[in-house]
């Protein structure tokens, strides 16, 4: 009995420093996720700037956002995928290694055409980020994957809040004063150098692990995970969270994209004070993004998802009819309420397939920044034939779609039912 004791006191000690261990791997991602989107939030902060300079109109400047985010929806699954089979040290530091690339471009274009590139380098390097980086989350997660998936997230939307902010003051000096954003893409790259090797350590551990005998907990618990769901309820479910996605994106993207246009049409306030209050609700973004992850851990995805997607409809509804004040107060509610769905319905995708976590991660990443492209393209096409104001009205009813949240199986209720057999 003293040995079987000396041996869980030895276990427990291992657990505790592992678990110290990964949750600074953990910060440490979501640290370089901040740097990352705060390079990458330059762009959209350029649009007034960009615009001014080549005389764009909203089609163009959609199509810069199209550019950026189509290939990185395009090529993000296909990393993930990659990633699965045949995980590299390196991915991490050669996705910001891209970034850099793009964004050095972006500050010494000459032509739209250039901008185009550099928004494409920019999109290329976010697909081999995002897919690799959110994998070394869950991993560093010690099986609170809601959690880790908001830490993780509330990094980069930190940085989306911080990038407009501080090009308002940085790049007032014109687009060659971006260059100074590659000092970030370099300490992420010292950072995220570390961080893939010690996912390398991590993954030859597990496989140690893994090896263990059938009847271990380990094994058993993959197994169950594995064998949950049927085929059939996994693309149903997988369905109704495109569609999710769809709703949740494509309203984002008349914010992120056109959130300052709306603000100086509608209130004929200045480019500095639109970018200031664009900051405001994107900071509130990041709130509910670390909200969204614990309470999926204690009450369940589905709650959250009913919660962040169709809970967010009355404030929609009232936002194009409502005063500057108004308008802040309620971009403030809707960014704490329908970023708290991210996270749910990624860990909800990665619990449907545990066995695909890359590949899961790579499609939601992809469809997150392809959905907010396509949706910025033809956002700013219905702006430029309308209003950015009609635009706002007919956004405000895509939070109906979350009434699909119904066809979702609950996976809390089936993890009790597998606990008890």
């Amino acid at each position: 009995m003293s040995t079987e004791t000396n041996i869980s006191v030895l276990r427990a000690e291992r657990l505790d420093a592992a678990e110290r261990s990964t949750f600074k791997i953990l910060l440490a991602v979501s640290v370089c996720h901040l740097l990352n989107d705060t390079v990458q939030s330059l762009l959209p902060a350029l649009y007034p700037l960009l615009r001014n300079t080549f005389r764009l109109d909203f089609g163009q400047i959609g199509l810069i956002a199209f550019t950026a985010t189509f290939t990185s929806s395009l090529l993000q699954p296909l990393v993930g995928l990659y990633s699965d089979r045949h995980p590299k040290p390196y991915f991490l530091a050669a996705g910001m290694g891209i970034t850099l690339a793009g964004l050095l471009t972006l500050a010494v274009s000459p032509t739209y055409a250039i901008v185009l590139i550099a928004a494409g380098l920019i999109g290329t390097g976010s697909a081999v980020f995002h897919p690799e980086s959110s994998r070394v989350a869950r991993m560093a997660s010690g099986g609170q994957h809601g959690l880790a998936q908001s830490i993780f997230q509330v990094g980069g939307n930190a940085g989306s809040a911080l990038g407009p902010l501080l090009a308002a003051f940085v790049l007032s000096n014109g687009q060659s004063s971006i260059a100074w954003f590659s000092i970030l893409a370099l300490i992420a790259m010292m950072l995220l150098f570390k961080i893939g090797y010690w996912a390398h350590r991590y993954r030859l551990a597990q496989r140690v692990v893994t090896a263990a005998p059938p009847g271990t907990a380990t094994g058993s618990t993959h197994a169950h995970q594995s064998s949950s769901f049927s085929s059939r309820t996994i693309a149903l479910a997988m369905g109704v969270l495109i569609i999710l996605m769809f709703s949740k994106f494509f309203y984002l993207a008349s914010l992120t994209s056109y959130y300052t246009f709306y603000l100086m049409d509608r209130f004929h306030i200045s480019v500095r004070s639109a970018q200031v209050h664009l900051f405001v609700f994107l900071g509130a973004v990041a709130a509910g993004t670390i909200i969204g992850g614990p309470v999926g851990d204690r009450f369940g995805r589905k709650f959250v998802i009913w919660w962040s997607i169709l809970g967010v409809l009355p404030f929609t509804l009232l936002l194009p009819y409502a005063n500057l004040l108004w308008t802040d107060i309620l971009s403030v509610v809707i960014g704490v309420i329908l970023a708290s769905a991210f996270s749910a319905i990624l860990v909800y995708a990665q619990d449907l397939i545990p066995t695909k976590i890359g590949t899961v991660s790579g499609l939601f990443f992809g469809l997150a920044f392809g959905l907010g492209g396509i949706g910025a393209a033809l956002l700013g096409k219905l702006a430029d034939h309308t209003s950015i104001n009609f635009v706002y009205q007919v956004c405000s009813f895509l939070p109906a779609l979350g009434i699909l949240t119904a066809f979702l199986p609950d996976l809390t209720a089936t993890k009790r039912s597998g606990n008890s057999d």
